[in-house]
C-alpha cells in the first residue's frame, strides 16, 4: 500500500468512527432524562372535592371557595388593601409602582408572627389529561391556575415550585375510559389539589388584576408538600 492509499484508508476509518460516535450520541440523547427530583406519576383519584379531607392531613385548611379564602385572608392580613388608593391614576401615575411596592413590604412586616402563617392549606388548580407517555406508561397533565373573585380582589394561589412534567397513572378501567374520551376528542378534566404551607417571606404577593382595571390580585405563595389529582367527571362508556 502506497502512502496515498494509506492516508485514504485512515481517513475512511476516522470518518466511520466519527459516524459511529455521532450515532451513539444521538441514541443516548433520545433517552428521556429523569430528574432526581421527579416524583414520578401520581395516582388518579376518583373521589370528589367533598371527600378531599380523606387524602389530606388532619387540620389542613381547605381553601376551595370564596368564603374560605376570605376567612383565611382576614385571619392573616386583617383588612383588604385600599386598591383605589394604591392604583391612583394607574401606570401613568408617578407613584403607582412605589405604592404597590410599599404595600407588599408593609404587609410582609405586619404578618410576622401571625399564627396563620403556620397553617397547612390546600387549594385547587384545574388540569386536563393531554397525551399518553409510552416511556413512563402514564398520561401528561396540562395545568392552569384558578382565579377566584372575592371582596379582597382576585385570589390566585401560587406554588413556590411546581413539577413541570406532571403525570397520572390511572388503573386499567380508567385508562380504557380516558382512551375512549381522547379518541373522541373529548376533554378529560381533572382537579389538581395542592397542599402545603405559606413561605416564610413574601407569603402574599399583591399586584393589580389584568382582568379588571384598578382591581387587585392576591397571590398566596405556598411551598407544596402534597399533590393529589382528582378526576372531575368520570367518563361514561
Amino acid at each position: 500500500m502506497n502512502e496515498h492509499s494509506a492516508v485514504r484508508a485512515v481517513s475512511k476509518l476516522l470518518r466511520g468512527l466519527m459516524s459511529f460516535l455521532l450515532l451513539c450520541a444521538v441514541s443516548l440523547g433520545a433517552v428521556p432524562a429523569r430528574s432526581e427530583d421527579d416524583p414520578g406519576p401520581c395516582p388518579l383519584r376518583t373521589i370528589s372535592l367533598a371527600e378531599l379531607d380523606t387524602l389530606l392531613s388532619s387540620g389542613t385548611h381547605l381553601l376551595l371557595n370564596r368564603a374560605t379564602m376570605e376567612s383565611f385572608l382576614a385571619a392573616l392580613e386583617g383588612t383588604p388593601p385600599d386598591w383605589a388608593g394604591v392604583y391612583g391614576q394607574g401606570h401613568q401615575d408617578p407613584g403607582h409602582d412605589e405604592r404597590l411596592f410599599n404595600l407588599n413590604r408593609e404587609r410582609d412586616a405586619a404578618r410576622e408572627g401571625n399564627p396563620t402563617l403556620t397553617w397547612r392549606v390546600a387549594f385547587v388548580w384545574t388540569g386536563e389529561i393531554s397525551y399518553f407517555d409510552v416511556d413512563s406508561q402514564s398520561y401528561f397533565v396540562a395545568v392552569g391556575p384558578e382565579f377566584t373573585v372575592t371582596s379582597w380582589g382576585r385570589v390566585r394561589f401560587k406554588p413556590e415550585e411546581f413539577p413541570s412534567n406532571l403525570r397520572v397513572k390511572p388503573d386499567k378501567p380508567l385508562i380504557d375510559r380516558i382512551d375512549r374520551s381522547l379518541r373522541r376528542h373529548e376533554a378529560v378534566q381533572v382537579s389538581i389539589v395542592m397542599a402545603g404551607r405559606l413561605i416564610p417571606t413574601e407569603s402574599i404577593i399583591y399586584d393589580f388584576s389584568h382582568e379588571e382595571e384598578g382591581g387587585g390580585l392576591i397571590m398566596p405563595v405556598v411551598r407544596i408538600e402534597q399533590v393529589e389529582i382528582l378526576l372531575m367527571k368520570p367518563q361514561t362508556s
